[in-house]
């Protein structure tokens, strides 16, 4: 990012389960440590626990503990679905069509409370949102540049540099992208971060360590925002 980062970015991954959420939540923290103010956004969100308040994801209310100012809930995660499922299952299930109008009403109103939005996409970048909408679709409508999650573990190289292809040819801009330790007994993980730095164009933000239940905010000093 430049010095001043953009007002949106979209946060995709190599794969489900890589770690996005966790790097979209320090890469919440970072942009605050450069003076502005910073709100997640999980559109799309499956497997929600009914709760007192509603439906509530685990991804979605780690990024609302992460913002500052802290949005309402069904801003930050418009559609909440409740099965664990991939998204256009688990809104058949629940009887719920996801459409980009609704997404783009709750987008605009974080946008007017924060000097940056870090939205996070579901599973890798080719998961799609519903039967009509893929989340390139949505990057394009929100004019959002992209941040890639590699989770560092064997097979990132081939997953990076799919997801990277991916994204480039859909039109988006990937404009940085993070590893984030995801299998503590990686071999040779430092020459496979060398590895990814060398095939892919885009700039590396940082690298985050393998941290079960660490909080995101001791991390944000392993991001280089300024990099990108």
């Amino acid at each position: 990012m430049t010095a001043k980062p953009p007002p949106a970015l979209y946060v995709t991954g190599t794969d489900t389960g890589i770690g996005k959420t966790f790097a979209s939540c320090v890469l919440l923290h970072a942009l605050r440590r450069q003076g502005g103010r910073a709100v997640g956004m999980k559109p799309v969100a499956s497997g929600c626990e009914l709760t007192a308040d509603g439906l509530r994801n685990e991804d979605a209310t780690a990024l609302l503990a992460a913002s500052d100012p802290r949005p309402a809930y069904a801003d930050l995660n418009p559609y909440a679905l409740p099965l664990p499922l991939a998204p256009e299952l688990a809104a058949a299930e629940a009887g719920v069509s996801v459409a980009l109008a609704p997404i783009e009403a709750a987008f605009a109103r974080l946008r007017a409370q924060a000097d940056t939005v870090v939205v996070e996409g579901v599973g890798g970048w080719l998961a799609p949102l519903s039967g009509t909408l893929d989340q390139a679709d949505l990057v394009k409508a929100l004019r959002l540049p992209v941040v890639m999650v590699v989770g560092l573990r064997l097979g990132c190289l081939n997953h990076a540099r799919l997801t990277a292809a991916a994204i480039a040819a859909s039109g988006a801009t990937c404009i940085g992208w993070i590893g984030n330790e995801v299998d503590p007994q990686m071999a040779r993980i430092d020459d496979n971060m060398a590895l990814l730095r060398a095939r892919l164009a885009m700039p590396c933000l940082g690298r985050l360590p393998f941290a079960p239940g660490a909080d995101p905010a001791g991390l944000a000093g392993c991001l280089r925002l300024q990099e990108a």
